[in-house]
């Protein structure tokens, strides 16, 4: 069985081709400026070199003929027709609390996910565009959306509310929603098969750590609290969001800074963060760098980055009542040594510690905590096309 995982932007999209038979990406590629002068689309199967095709792409379905076109193009091309493609998954960012986890694409879902827009108005309209652009040229191929929401919808009402009128939930849907759902699920039961036990008898917190960032309290398999809220602006610092603030300042500085809501809530998002922080750069290679040449913000940032994130531990420790495992992934934290070590510096009263020799990894899959740390501490490389082809396969088989 193979399936076409498809994640669409506003103006790009990416896709993977996946054989479920052996778990392996048998083509990728990216589709970019949709809409836009300059579109192409870049294409790699197997060990071949990338393809890049640039031709105008008005729109996701166009975007969508030349993926199909790619895949199966007689020189670059992984199947024969697209009547081998079994079923396609697509990442939508926001299911609310319709959706609890994966479910095939009917009229009725799409109803559902449009209503669901002005919760995740830069994300959801990309998302049902691949999905339509899909549905119109492979109507009788199975679709199947796999939320990043959806995980996270364990969460007990005491996590999950704000301290605000009942009615702006009840009403208005403002609560704690939670996104990155598919990696922080895919990576904590892949920890708990790496280790050879039952997810059901583990408290793992999973920090997926990115230039989006959010750290998941997962008890016996599922989300119980999570970082990152209404909106991924709340929870940790990040590469160029704020993460938590004291709402109070939003008022105070469009005043000082004369701004409008609609730019105090781009600067929050694209000019905070350890961007803002170190006016360097959100980039951690950058960062260090930096900080090594003596750069005290850069090195400020840094701090104040794992700072928060040792906090949450501290805090999802606490909330589930003790840790089994500390799971690090995405490009962070499957790639920053520093970052990890520094995370859990001070955490040792848990009984957290790293071995710094294990530690010295970059996406690899490893135990990377001391031989007497009593929480098992891992980095472990998120694979989100491979969660969603997986969940479409289950549903779809």
């Amino acid at each position: 069985m193979k399936i076409l995982v498809i994640n669409a932007g506003s103006s790009s999209l990416k896709y993977q081709l996946i054989s479920m038979t052996q778990q392996q990406v048998m083509a990728k590629g990216t589709v970019e400026r949709i809409g836009i002068d300059g579109s192409n689309l870049t294409h790699k199967s197997g060990e071949a070199d990338k393809v890049v095709i640039s031709r105008p792409i008005p729109d996701h379905k166009v975007a969508i003929q030349m993926v199909l076109d790619a895949l199966t193009d007689k020189n670059h091309g992984v199947i024969r027709s697209m009547d081998e493609i079994s079923a396609v998954g697509h990442r939508v960012v926001h299911g609310a609390e319709q959706f609890t986890q994966s479910v095939v694409i009917t009229d009725v879902v799409i109803a559902t996910l449009k209503d669901c827009i002005e919760l995740a108005p830069l994300h959801n309209p990309a998302n049902l565009m691949g999905i339509e652009a899909c549905r119109s040229i492979m109507p009788d191929v199975p679709m199947v959306g796999v939320f990043d929401t959806a995980f996270h919808q364990t969460m007990p009402k005491h996590a999950y509310l704000y301290g605000l009128s009942y009615e702006a939930y009840s009403k208005y849907r403002v609560r704690r929603y939670g996104f990155h759902g598919t990696s922080h699920k895919y990576v904590a039961n892949r920890y708990a098969e790496l280790v050879g036990k039952d997810i059901k008898d583990l408290k793992i917190i999973t920090c997926h750590l990115g230039n989006g960032s959010s750290i998941t309290a997962v008890d016996g398999g599922k989300s119980v609290d999570t970082t990152m809220g209404f909106t991924p602006l709340e929870g940790v610092v990040m590469g160029t969001r704020s993460g938590d603030i004291d709402p109070a300042i939003v008022p105070y500085l469009m005043d000082k800074m004369n701004m409008s809501l609609e730019k105090t809530i781009a600067y929050l998002n694209k000019q905070c963060g350890v961007y803002g922080i170190s006016g360097v750069s959100s980039d951690f290679r950058d960062l260090h760098a930096a900080a090594n040449d003596g750069n005290e913000r850069a090195r400020m940032a840094l701090d104040v980055f794992c700072y928060r994130i040792r906090k949450f531990i501290g805090a999802y420790a606490a909330a589930m009542g003790g840790v089994d495992a500390i799971v690090f992934t995405a490009g962070i934290g499957e790639n920053d040594p520093l970052v990890r070590q520094w995370s859990v510096q001070g955490l040792e009263f848990l009984g957290a510690a790293i071995d710094p020799e294990a530690n010295n990894i970059r996406g690899k899959e490893q135990r990377i905590s001391a031989a007497h740390s009593k929480v098992d501490i891992w980095c472990v490389p998120t694979n989100e096309e491979l969660a969603i082809a997986t969940e479409t396969y289950e549903l779809c088989k």
